[in-house]
């Protein structure tokens, strides 16, 4: 079977992932600001304003991934629409 096409298996893999990066991203955020509020006294600023770069990053990956997936792979594989 040629490799040319994603299995059914793989594409359900890759949409399975996509919801657990966007909260990851979110909740990694939201550590590192809360984490540095206490360390620095800064309450609420630095929670909210890396819980926003989380989120931020999150709908990032979620573009990417869902771009991936529209065209058929990671970036420099070769493309079915030519």
């Amino acid at each position: 079977m040629p490799d040319e096409e994603p299995s059914i298996l793989r594409q359900l893999a890759r949409l399975s992932t996509i919801g657990v990066t966007l909260v990851a991203a979110t909740t990694i955020g939201l550590a590192i600001g809360y984490g540095l509020d206490r360390l620095l006294g800064t309450d609420p600023w630095l929670t909210m304003l890396f819980t926003l770069f989380g989120i931020i990053a999150g709908f990032l990956n979620l573009f990417r991934d869902v771009g991936m997936m529209s065209r058929g792979g990671p970036p420099g594989s070769k493309s079915k629409a030519k």
